[in-house]
């Protein structure tokens, strides 16, 4: 009974830890499912039945409340990013021996496409799939090696202390004050036939380039941020959960439309 109590704390702070967090995740899964084809719908009904990519999307961080657990507790952690130093690119730094986001990534789209793989290992390689894609286009996702992707960097935030990691994976979306299905479907109308096109690859180092890219400019010289920060950077992280929506479908249709 104390373990079962335990466990349910467990599970509820971490919840609560990653809950702002989670509207992004969610928005990407909900945008995601606007572009799935017919047959990559019918492969994940049977795999995950009346869940949503939305429902999914935030399972690999509710897992980690699981501290006994070494897999999700030190296994996977490595899972949700890359580290790329200034100057470098991924292909020449490659994946550290614990792995990393892209080494994940890869190692669960092969999951799905082994005719080996039981449906429990399946579906736990998509629930991973759709997190990572989201994971990987956020630029402190994409981290330096020098300050755990922004944790270590101190910042106010309207007057509220936070680091800059969490400003971006949660704080600027919590100021829009939008349920994720507000944040999809504002989102999802804008995005058009042409942005489609354009962001449309599955190599997830493009990925990655683009959120190096955005990291390189996003590093305040002042700390104390308010209205400017948020009008300069919270387009940005938008066009992001765009990107990441839309390439969640087209991986997943690439995936599941390649299966025999």
């Amino acid at each position: 009974m104390i373990q079962r109590l335990a466990y349910i704390i467990a599970i509820f702070y971490c919840v609560n830890l990653f809950a702002l967090g989670q509207t992004a995740h969610r928005a990407t899964g909900a945008i995601a499912e606007n572009y799935l084809t017919k047959e990559t719908k019918v492969a994940i009904k049977e795999l995950i039945g009346i869940y949503s990519l939305a429902e999914i999307s935030t399972y690999v961080d509710e897992m980690r409340a699981l501290k006994e657990n070494e897999f999700w507790s030190k296994t996977s952690q490595p899972y949700h990013y890359v580290t790329v130093p200034t100057g470098k690119t991924y292909a020449e730094v490659g994946a550290p021996e614990q792995g990393d986001g892209v080494f994940a990534l890869n190692k669960y789209s092969e999951v799905i496409g082994n005719p080996s793989s039981s449906k429990e290992e399946k579906i736990l390689a998509l629930k991973f799939i759709v997190h990572i894609i989201g994971d990987l286009h956020q630029p402190l996702h994409v981290g330096t090696g020098l300050d755990r992707g922004g944790n270590d960097v101190k910042v106010n935030f309207f007057n509220q202390s936070y680091n800059l990691h969490s400003v971006w994976d949660t704080v600027m979306i919590k100021q829009t004050n939008l349920s994720y299905t507000e944040l999809t479907e504002w989102l999802n109308k804008h995005i058009t036939e042409d942005d489609i096109t354009s962001w449309s690859s599955t190599d997830p180092l493009v990925w990655v380039k683009e959120s190096y890219d955005i990291r390189e400019t996003i590093y305040p010289k002042n700390t104390n941020l308010s209205y400017e920060y948020l009008h300069h950077n919270l387009p940005t992280i938008k066009v992001r959960i765009q990107q990441a929506g839309v390439r969640i479908a087209v991986y997943l249709n690439a995936l599941f439309g390649s299966k025999k």
